[in-house]
């Protein structure tokens, strides 16, 4: 049975939520995403009628947007609008979505405000009982994949050392074609957690499909949940993402999927009996390198 650490997207962010599928929409979808994130406030105000008008769609095509982002229907939309608005007005400095090298004061403020919300989302739509199951999959694994292509390489090898240092075997490669011939050869003692902030990876899928296989147990963490791979994975970390309000094009931050690696890390190692002493093996291991390099300085 799939379980899930993502809360009903009627209580997430609705920026967040709309940059997290908006590669997943049609372009009809895609210029009520862009309206709504420009003009949010009126938005809030608007009915569907007037919403389809001003985006230059349809009402069939407002209702089935508000769908495919997780919410019941338009009000849970424009509920989910007003609360972000009050949220917003609550802030004690006046932050937009525009970077300017020749304002580097407020764009600093811009970039600092919305990271911090993404973070303060991610956490927020934690389910404790779930997020219990997957630490409990993770410290009792016989060994731990963590499996990821592209940007968020580096967070699944981060990931592979700190699992490690707690004393929990764990591997990670990058090379695609090595990360999926050990994979089929995962079993059921055996997790593989995921990394992909777009879920839709070809790659991971078929990585997922070979450890499923062999029954593996699958963790995603992703800013998709209606992704491919979500719908792969038997538990589910939704990330958010506020990246899209920077760049049009291009899928960049890994800011929250480390922060959850960090998460993780931190929970397992408050559990974890032994923890500390792994730790402790592992630096000591490593302390001659570092006083070595100490001395170089």
């Amino acid at each position: 049975m799939k379980s899930e650490v993502d809360g009903m997207n009627e209580a997430r962010n609705a920026t967040s939520v709309i940059c997290s599928a908006y590669d997943s929409f049609f372009e009809a979808e895609k210029k009520i995403a862009d309206f709504l994130m420009e003009h949010k406030a009126e938005a809030a105000g608007m009915t569907v009628g007037e919403l389809a008008k001003a985006s230059q769609t349809s009402d069939a095509t407002v209702s089935r947007f508000c769908r495919r982002c997780g919410f019941k229907g338009f009000q849970d939309l424009k509920l989910a609008l007003t609360r972000e608005l009050l949220e917003e007005e609550h802030q004690e400095q006046e932050v937009t979505n525009e970077i300017d090298r020749n304002d580097l004061t407020q764009s600093l403020k811009n970039i600092l405000a919305n990271k911090v919300a993404e973070l303060t989302e991610t956490f927020r739509m934690m389910n404790p009982e779930n997020l219990e199951q997957i630490l409990r999959k993770l410290e009792h694994a016989k060994t731990v994949q963590l499996a990821a292509v592209g940007n968020t390489l580096p967070v699944a090898l981060d990931g592979a050392f700190k699992l490690n240092q707690l004393g929990i075997p764990a591997v990670a490669g990058t090379i695609w074609e090595a990360q999926t011939a050990y994979a089929l050869n995962l079993g059921p003692e055996d997790v593989v957690l995921m990394i992909s902030n777009s879920g839709t990876s070809n790659r991971l899928q078929i990585l997922a499909e070979g450890a499923k296989e062999n029954g593996a147990t699958v963790i995603l963490i992703t800013n998709n949940p209606e992704s491919p791979l979500a719908q792969m994975a038997d538990y589910r970390i939704i990330t958010a993402t506020r990246e899209k309000l920077f760049t049009e094009e291009f899928w960049f931050s890994r800011v929250a999927a480390t922060a959850v690696m960090e998460m993780l890390y931190l929970l397992l190692m408050a559990g974890k009996k032994d923890a500390p002493e792994h730790i402790r093996r592992h630096e000591k291991a490593i302390s001659a390198d570092k006083q070595q390099e100490k001395r170089k300085e």
